[in-house]
């Protein structure tokens, strides 16, 4: 594959080697963690270990008086200073009509601890080891309070309220479709499924905790900030809201960042605690989360529970699908926390079925655990899993093949564009087509052998397929600026943020494609609200919303550049061409170089500014294939097969848009198979630590065979590209639970919750026997 050596012209959909790696595997990362300033103090967090317990005073006279300790802070402190809450603001209301809500998310808390790990004191030291023996001298007095896990006991009228500004424990609820029109289809019906669903609670597990460090300039009082961050612009506006401060108080500088998957997306209560205290102590101040604290405090994922129908006429169409959900938000509401269920889930649960009715009924429930967020796939797993589930089983009920189950009811090329049952419009897509691929990719009809070559070890062997497509996109706006210099570099400034999913190298394929220059020449700057400004990434936008958006830049920087090269070649705009690095006039030889025309530049260089809006989303879609083989003398299950075809529009980097499927479907094998989060009736987290919580290794995962699916390019935006950094996550639990589903029919299993341990498949088969 073409590397980017010295004189190399990418093009966009070529697997070029991504640039950004060399420098990583050398050791020479800009992680946040090997940053230091001098003179910075160290800030450690006193933390609840109670789920739910009120908060009667804190006594930190003790801790005060030990030697290196610079300050204490408390949520009563920040209240007297006028810190706001961590915003949560959403277009969603409650059952009552309300605006939805939770309790005041203070950074620290003032009333009362709501679930274990919660930060209610702050203690700056000049050294770590300080700072922890003080926050171990801060004497807390609680009040035990009613402790909630449970989403039904949570969602029960008479329940306790975890806050008492509200009636109950609904955060915020949604009603999508028509019951009535569903209703009367559900009559019709030959056949009705019905499933209980759950989608366990998931911690995202970053490679790189949450650290950050803020700087303080005592001449302007302006604090930088350095985190491990998805989106610098969303971090500034958000402490700039809850300081109650000028935006332009705050920089914030984003360098590499050790994965994120969603949960680097919000503003956390440790980082506006941090910068504050950057403030009240005028000096630098460093925080780095613990292992520990990243399974207590960094949000959680997915936990969603839900009764689901589908209902079939004779011939195996589908009629009408409805679910009630219930969705565990936590303690309290942290973006895009309540976004996820209400509606990410909602919008893909038709998926590339054609679903004439539909009606969906969903809570957010406060609980006394950490609050949930965005990680891998975010809200489309569950709503994917749901409708999966109920394709499968309805065509094992109604006694039809799966497949063909499938294809009777998939959307067709010609009803594209597709209105969905809740509005959306799917653009594109070849749905059969893709399915018939990866059935033959997996030699789907030569099952039969090698299900009798594992029985003859005594085995047990299923297989599974998952379709899906995805939402994806978040905000449909994004700013880029090009400038040119006369030293001979062009850097182009975007407000998308890598954490290694090797972004840079795609958008220096297109610029090096639309310029005509040598990788070498091209640089990318994010992640510096001095320098950028826009969203970040989120939700799969970086590339179908991002290199949009730097197309349109270059054909503004392009036009300024002719406009410049007029002037100076004195001709006419219109009569100004370029080509590689080159303007010349129309018909001539006269022309002027790009970074000599900078240079001739005030201040020699040149540069614009363009805002993008698309037109609208992307909807990757596809379908998975797993085989999985189970000891029954154990309930172990093995990954053995595992295939993929994917509609992923135009693929800029093949490899690099593979090497994130492939990272997706190890998320998938995770939360089928391995990671739940767990806390006791008492809220003390049980899966706190990687003795209790595990994650897919190398040897968990067989080679991964998968192909892209370029026929169906995205006709939102000019480079026919559909976001692809979480398919994997969302097409691998139904495709590996069907699987194992299939393994144990024989035996009368048709349902085991996720995730499937080898206890719950022990147990299953032992008690089926």
């Amino acid at each position: 594959m073409p590397a980017t050596t010295k004189g190399t012209r990418l093009k966009a959909g070529q697997s070029v080697r991504r640039y950004e790696d060399e420098r990583l595997i050398r050791g020479k990362g800009r992680f946040v963690d090997n940053m230091n300033i001098a003179g910075q103090a160290y800030l450690h967090f006193l933390r609840s270990f109670h789920g739910h317990a009120r908060i009667l005073s804190i006594d930190t006279a003790a801790a005060k008086a030990l030697p290196g300790v610079l300050g204490i802070f408390t949520g009563q402190d920040l209240l007297r200073d006028g810190v706001q809450p961590i915003p949560t603001a959403m277009p969603f209301t409650r059952p009552d009509g309300e605006p939805a809500s939770s309790a005041p998310h203070y950074p620290l808390a003032t009333d009362a601890a709501r679930y274990m790990g919660q930060a209610v004191a702050a203690v700056v030291a000049t050294t770590p080891a300080q700072a922890v023996e003080a926050a171990e001298c801060i004497a807390v007095e609680y009040e035990e309070l009613p402790t909630l896990i449970s989403l039904k006991d949570a969602a029960a009228p008479d329940a306790p309220r975890l806050w008492e500004g509200m009636p109950d424990n609904i955060a915020a609820a949604k009603t999508l479709g028509d019951a009535e029109v569903v209703e009367q289809a559900f009559a019709q019906a030959a056949r009705v499924t019905r499933l209980e669903l759950v989608n366990p609670r998931l911690v995202g597990n970053p490679i790189e905790p949450r650290t950050s460090i803020c700087d303080y300039d005592p001449e302007s009082g302006r604090r930088t900030l350095h985190a491990g961050h998805q989106s610098a612009g969303r971090l500034k506006g958000g402490l700039a809201h809850v300081l109650q401060a000028d935006p332009e108080d705050f920089h914030i500088i984003i360098q590499d960042v050790g994965g994120g998957f969603g949960t680097k997306t919000p503003l956390y209560p440790e980082d506006a605690t941090l910068v504050y205290a950057a403030g009240k102590l005028k000096r630098p101040i460093k925080w780095r989360s613990t292992r520990s604290d990243e399974f207590q405090a960094t949000l959680h994922a997915r936990n969603q529970e839900s009764v689901a129908e589908l209902a079939c006429d004779a011939d195996g169409k589908i009629l009408a699908l409805r679910a009630e959900t219930l969705a565990n938000v936590g303690a309290y509401l942290l973006n895009p926390g309540m976004f996820i269920p209400l509606f990410l889930t909602t919008t893909v649960i038709s998926s590339m079925y054609h679903i004439p009715a539909l009606h969906l009924s969903t809570k957010c429930v406060l609980t006394n655990t950490a609050p949930l967020g965005a990680f891998r796939g975010a809200g489309r797993p569950e709503g994917v899993y749901l409708t999966e589930r109920l394709v499968n089983q309805a065509a094992r009920e109604l006694g039809i093949d799966p497949i063909e189950f499938r294809k009777r009811n998939m959307i067709t090329p010609e009803q594209m564009p597709y209105t969905t049952p809740v509005g959306e419009s799917l653009d594109s897509g070849k749905f059969a087509e893709v399915l018939d691929r990866v059935l033959e990719q997996a030699d789907w009809q030569g099952f039969e052998n090698r299900k009798a070559t594992s029985q003859q070890s005594g085995k047990l062997r299923g297989r599974g397929l998952g379709c899906y497509i995805e939402w994806t996109g978040s905000e449909l706006n994004e700013t880029v600026t090009l400038q040119a210099e006369g030293s001979g570099a062009l850097t182009l400034f975007s407000g998308t943020q890598a954490m290694g999913q090797g972004i840079a190298t795609s958008y220096l394929q297109i610029l090096s494609e639309q310029l005509g220059l040598p990788a070498e020449q091209l640089a990318i700057v994010q992640g510096d609200t001095d320098r950028t400004e826009g969203h970040g990434s989120v939700g799969s936008r970086s590339l179908f919303v991002g290199g949009t958006a730097m197309l349109s830049g270059i054909e503004d920087f392009l036009k300024e550049g002719r406009r410049l090269a007029a002037e100076e070649l004195e001709a006419a705009t219109e009569d100004v061409e370029y080509e590689e690095g080159r303007f010349t006039v129309k018909g001539t030889h006269v022309g002027i170089g790009l970074f000599e025309l900078a240079r001739r530049q005030a201040g020699g260089k040149f540069a614009t500014k363009t805002k993008k809006e698309l037109a609208g989303r992307s909807w990757p879609n596809g379908c998975h294939v797993a085989e999985v083989e189970i000891d029954p003398e154990t309930g172990q299950v093995r990954l053995e097969r595992y295939f993929s075809v994917d509609d992923v529009g135009n693929a800029v980097n093949p490899m690099i848009v593979e090497g994130q499927i492939h990272g997706g479907i190890a998320n998938g094998l995770g939360q089928a198979v391995l990671e739940r989060t767990v806390y006791d009736e008492a809220g003390q987290l049980l899966t706190g630590s990687y003795m209790d919580y595990a994650l897919p290794r190398a040897d968990d995962l067989p080679v991964l065979s998968g192909s892209l699916f370029e026929g169906a390019p995205c006709l939102t935006n000019p480079l026919g590209a559909k976001g692809t950094g979480e398919i994997g996550a969302v097409a691998g639990p139904p495709a590996i639970v069907h699987a194992v589903l299939d393994a144990l029919r024989d035996h009368g299993i048709d349902r085991i919750d996720m995730p499937l341990y080898p206890q719950k498949i022990w147990e299953a088969l032992n008690t089926s026997a």
